[in-house]
């Protein structure tokens, strides 16, 4: 009994019991609160923020001074949030996601170990918080995220919690003011946005009332701690007048506007180091669509398999789902997407730290462009990938002219120099909705030849910059195929021509070969009638097509490499970079040569290539010596040493190839 008493007696004489109001005014008692606010007496503050008068007064000043004591205050935030000012609380939990940091500042040693230290003392408390004891385990150890995770997580329960309580006419204009500051934090985070995903996700899910369960976390999380004990009170400034339609389309499109920025940053987020651009949408509807083209390598595995085995892969799909039903949930149209890719209009970015003001009508809410180009091939890739998809009406997509707009929209914004730089997961969305077109046989009809060479010319480009190997193997893909739909040969031989002389990218010109080769072959095929629809020859069964591209397919070297003797190191680098091109023009003509069928009808024995092979042959023979003494005027060492020996030795043994069946021809 007398223990109970002192027990009893300390309580009371606790400085946040003993001056609670009326024995003190509330801002006094606020300063007492912060001045003696702990770990230790967070349980007392709970006790105390149960009277509603109390809080509804003073609870929106303390979440800036509990936030930092994440997670052991979430249960007073929660208090907070359930019985203060709504409309207060509102605008302190939407400042704090303002100055959210995820960055921590630069730490010496000892800090790092004491935060450690720290950390972990916290981290073994809040697993013995939801059951873990030292003799008795419950639940697993709970690992909890990053105290700025942390606290994006909670605020936006907090805020989930507040908006519900808030009766006003004009809801949209809270709201409009909460999703601006929660985009201002998403958009700070660098790392965890899987969580953060997640957490503006079933933000949106409980404001909009949504009934679909919200995804498990990926990992356990602080998610566990989180209780819901608190009766919510009235919101204290009420209106009577309810929201009109006007209000409920303004909210609506708030969300679904919010939800596309969401998907912008976290799909442009995905990064691999396996070649897994983004979703990998285009690998995976190519493994559909070309089967055969999937490489027969010992252990090579298929994009869908690695989707539906690798758990981090897993995780993408699974929340890329849950964003997809949760805009079908809250009503944004596929028709709507499509509007917003096609727009020419430069997308309108608000300036960083500001807040635009509160919305008029839903079409002053801009969705996200990118976030919108993602969501909409999500939405035609599942029903591509999956049979058990529902069937959505979803509006064709042509190479011409909706991809063209496309690409024109999305891809080399900051000039061509940029073209096939941008995000890898964005660059693979946009493939991905060429594929689908071209196996729907939906090429469309260019406006003109100069339309038609510049789609061709920014998915060339995409094939020689982007550093994703499958996203060049897709792009290159695109570019053939596309070429290859346009019935005029003529055309179809200029885009060569022009890809060969004025192209930077000796990639891409090794591409321009291949693409020759076929046009040729399939010219000149025995089968082949070798007419275009109006019934004139096809050009590429003439020697004009040769005679046209020779100059910058075979040009001239003599002069070429200016500095072999005077800086044999900077001519050894552009012969590196020149190689690969090399080799695919000497393979042409040495199949040329091989074709006897080929020759009187292209002329073959009328081409004079000595200009070219001749120099060729002696650089490289000077390279390879080079080479052989170890490379050090090259600048070559270690593996790289016996590299380049091997590429040299090709293009040698195939000029050898070229040069014995000239003699034979």
């Amino acid at each position: 009994m007398a223990d109970n008493q002192d027990q009893a007696r300390a309580q009371e004489e606790n400085p946040l019991l003993a001056a609670r109001p009326p024995a003190t005014d509330p801002i006094t008692y606020l300063t007492i609160v912060e001045y003696n606010l702990s770990e230790e007496n967070l349980p007392v503050l709970h006790q105390v923020l149960q009277d509603a008068e109390l809080t509804s007064t003073i609870g929106w000043d303390l979440i800036h001074l509990l936030l930092p004591l994440l997670p052991s205050s979430e249960e007073c935030l929660q208090d907070i949030a359930a019985k203060g000012n709504p409309r207060e609380c509102i605008l302190k939990v939407t400042e704090a996601l303002r100055l959210l940091e995820f960055e921590e500042p630069q730490q010496t040693d000892d800090e790092e170990e004491e935060d450690a230290e720290e950390s972990g003392q916290k981290l073994r408390s809040a697993a013995i918080e939801v059951g873990q004891s030292s003799t008795s385990p419950g639940f697993p150890p709970t690992i909890l995220p990053p105290l700025p995770v942390l606290k994006f997580e909670i605020l936006l329960d907090l805020l989930a919690t507040l908006h519900r309580r808030v009766k006003t006419k004009y809801p949209s204009r809270f709201l409009s003011t909460s999703l601006q500051a929660a985009l201002v934090a998403f958009n700070k985070a660098t790392t965890h946005i899987d969580e953060l995903t997640l957490s503006a996700i079933k933000f949106v899910k409980t404001l909009s009332g949504t009934k679909r369960p919200h995804l498990p976390p990926r990992r356990s999380s602080g998610n566990l701690l989180r209780t819901r004990t608190n009766q919510s009170e009235p919101d204290p400034e009420a209106q009577s007048e309810t929201p009109n339609d006007h209000e409920a389309t303004l909210v609506s499109r708030l969300l679904q506007s919010f939800v596309t920025h969401i998907l912008e940053d976290y799909v442009l987020s995905l990064t691999s180091d396996e070649d897994v651009p983004g979703l990998s949408w285009s690998s995976r509807l190519m493994e559909k669509y070309e089967p055969q083209r999937i490489p027969k390598k010992p252990k090579y595995r298929k994009y869908a398999d690695r989707f539906a085995e690798d758990e981090d892969l897993t995780g993408r799909s699974a929340i890329l789902g849950q964003v997809v039903a949760l805009t079908q949930d809250l009503g944004l149209r596929t028709e709507d997407l499509v509007r917003t890719v096609l727009d020419a209009e430069t997308e309108k970015r608000g300036i960083p730290g500001t807040e635009d003001e509160p919305p008029a009508s839903a079409e002053d809410i801009p969705l996200s462009r990118t976030g919108s180009l993602l969501l909409l091939t999500a939405r035609i890739v599942k029903q591509e990938l999956y049979a058990s998809a529902q069937s959505d009406d979803l509006s064709s997509t042509s190479i011409f002219p909706e991809h063209a707009t496309v690409l024109s929209n999305f891809v080399g914004a900051l000039g061509p120099q940029t073209v096939g730089l941008e995000p890898e997961a964005l660059l693979d969305a946009i493939l991905a909705l060429g594929l689908v077109a071209l196996d729907k046989n939906s090429v469309g009809e260019p406006k003109d030849d100069e339309s038609f060479a510049q789609y061709l010319q920014t998915i060339s480009l995409i094939s020689a910059n982007t550093p994703s190997p499958s996203l060049r193997g897709h792009a290159h893909y695109l570019t053939t195929t596309v070429l290859r739909s346009h019935p005029h040969d003529l055309v179809r031989l200029t885009f060569i021509r022009d890809t060969l002389e004025h192209c930077p990218y000796e990639n891409l010109k090794a591409s321009a070969v291949s693409w020759l080769k076929g046009e040729t072959l399939e010219a000149n095929a025995p089968q082949t009638q070798a007419q275009n629809d109006d019934g004139e020859t096809n050009i590429f069964a003439t020697p004009v097509a040769l005679s046209t591209v020779a100059p910058y397919l075979w040009p001239d070297l003599s002069d070429h490499y200016t500095s072999l003797d005077t800086d044999i190191a900077e001519a050894w680098m552009q012969f590196r970079q020149e190689l690969g091109f090399y080799v695919a023009a000497l393979n042409f003509y040495y199949l040329l040569l091989q074709a006897e069928f080929l020759h009187d009808a292209l002329g073959i024995k009328q081409l004079q290539l000595s200009q070219y092979i001749d120099p060729l042959k002696k650089v490289a023979a000077r390279f390879q010596e080079e080479l052989k003494e170890g490379g050090g005027k090259l600048e070559v060492e270690g593996e790289g040493l016996e590299q380049a020996k091997a590429d040299v030795g090709l293009l040698e043994k195939v000029i050898e190839w070229v040069e014995g069946a000239g003699r034979k021809a």
